[in-house]
């Protein structure tokens, strides 16, 4: 599960090698807590107990790093998911 550097906050960022053939997305974990979310049009998937105020900010730092985020996906998973 490669992580994601260079984002501040308290959420690890990451991939699942294994999902390099869905279009581009990240995963969220904080303490039990998970989500996903699609990058290029930027939607929750998913999401396992993060409050709705907290899928917020989560959104706004996949905003604010799409990116990063994105070159991060494409160096990992290459053309895949597109």
């Amino acid at each position: 599960m490669p992580t994601i550097g260079g984002i501040p906050g308290p959420y690890r960022l990451f991939f699942y090698s294994f999902d390099c053939n869905e279009r581009p997305h990240v995963h969220v974990r904080r303490d039990q807590c998970t989500c996903k979310f699609w990058i290029e049009r930027i939607e929750l998937a998913r999401n396992s107990g993060f409050s709705q105020r907290e899928l917020a900010r989560i959104r706004t730092t996949i905003f604010q790093y799409r990116i990063t985020i994105l070159e991060a996906w494409h160096e990992h998973c290459g053309n895949s998911g597109q």
